[in-house]
């Protein structure tokens, strides 16, 4: 059983700031990365799913192939500029591609319009348009792919988190590791991070719960067996 010997001091706001700076810059390209390998993966089963039920989504889907094959192929460059960014979002009649978002305005009620709205919300993101990126990441619906789903709810924490709102950043870092609860990987990693956000903030409270379930639910994740989570609850003053 893990016991309390103390909790550590509540750090001064500007503290709080100054620690947290630059930790989501560290994941926002990892998230964008995986998510669009798991946005493509669900745009082909959704397109088997409904092609015959929804006429529409088969116009949508030829519509978004574009902008969705760019979107993967951005996230997979070590960097990228505002202008594919730009484009991903708006289209470029030129080159063939019509914007995410007039997918949106024009086919939102069908798979493709759901998938274009967790696009949308990343390339927001990446733009620091955090607002924006809310909005539409709130639109999406995973529709029972946990995964993608996840990572849609870890971004919405990246964005409440540059925005200073840390009781919805937290909230839902914590959403995203309960709804990928069956994948070891994907919740202990969302778990971690959660742990080392609250931590970051001075929530001390949650980071030991979050870094406790961690190593409680997952002991054979990474962070467990790497000795991770043990060191970041020996700092908040928790020791076997």
């Amino acid at each position: 059983m893990a016991e309390k010997k103390a909790t550590a001091a509540p750090m001064e706001t500007a503290d709080v700031i100054e620690k947290a700076k630059g930790f989501w810059a560290k994941y926002s390209k990892l998230i964008i990365m995986a998510g669009s390998v798991v946005i493509v993966l669900i745009g082909g089963w959704l397109i088997y799913k409904y092609m015959f039920r929804l006429p529409k989504e088969k116009e949508a889907s030829e519509k978004v192939f574009a902008a969705e094959k760019l979107f993967g192929k951005m996230a997979g460059e070590s960097s990228f500029g505002k202008d594919t960014v730009n484009m991903v979002l708006n289209g470029d009649k030129a080159a063939g591609v019509t914007g995410l978002l007039k997918i949106i305005s024009s086919y939102g009620s069908t798979p493709a319009g759901n998938r274009a709205e967790y696009m949308v919300g990343a390339c927001y993101l990446q733009l620091k348009q955090f607002d924006k990126a809310i909005k539409h990441l709130k639109e999406f619906d995973g529709n029972g792919a946990n995964q993608i789903q996840s990572k849609a709810y870890i971004m919405l924490g990246h964005a409440y988190a540059e925005q200073k709102n840390t009781d919805e950043a937290l909230s839902y870092y914590k959403k995203a590791a309960s709804v990928a609860e069956g994948d070891e990987g994907m919740a202990s990693e969302a778990l971690f991070m959660a742990g080392r956000y609250a931590e970051a903030t001075g929530k001390t409270k949650d980071a030991i719960e979050l870094f406790q379930k961690l190593s409680d639910t997952y002991p054979a994740s990474q962070h467990v067996k790497s000795g991770d989570a043990e060191k970041y609850l020996a700092r908040l003053g928790v020791t076997k």
